[in-house]
């Protein structure tokens, strides 16, 4: 049986995010990764544009994390948003649309490991990198946004989890 950290095991992984003890859990719980580590924009971009990556776990706000997700995207590289301040059902709709690979909200960070495993796993299985998202994350939105929190943008979830979900809005 495949664990996550055999899906995870000597991949290469950007982390960027403005605050240290984030890169610096990130690290930990990453062991079984290659890890780099940036702090600001300038930084991952170069990064992102010389070093191969695997994925890249990118900061929304502090790093202009959307803009290194398009670099990311460039080079082929899996981009997975992590969040604090710009955890919000509208910020994951432009990740969606931006391309990246996950949304994960910060206060979840503990469980990284499982978010990119299933993004690896699902790759190897031939289903779309979203495939699990909603079944570990769907209820925590409802939580804190509301049962309702998809229905000013219907259609667009609506097609989403058709395509890659279990639920329906």
């Amino acid at each position: 049986m495949t664990t996550k950290e055999d899906f995870l095991k000597g991949r290469r992984v950007l982390i960027v995010d403005d605050e240290e003890d984030v890169l610096d859990i990130l690290e930990q719980l990453l062991t079984m990764c290659s890890i780099t580590k940036a702090s600001t924009y300038e930084e991952a971009e170069a990064l992102l544009r010389t070093q191969p990556f695997d994925i890249a776990i990118l900061d929304i706000m502090g790093v202009n994390g959307y803009k290194l997700l398009e670099i990311a995207n460039e080079h082929k590289v899996i981009g997975v948003m992590l969040t604090a301040h710009a955890f919000s059902p509208e910020h994951l709709m432009t990740s969606i649309k931006k391309g990246a690979a996950s949304y994960v909200p910060k206060e979840k960070i503990n469980e990284i490991t499982t978010f990119l495993s299933d993004i690896l796993e699902a790759k190897k299985l031939g289903r779309h990198v979203w495939w699990r998202w909603h079944d570990r994350l769907g209820s925590l939105f409802e939580a804190r946004f509301g049962p309702d929190w998809q229905k000013n943008e219907k259609e667009f979830w609506s097609n989403f989890l058709r395509a890659y979900g279990t639920r329906r809005v």
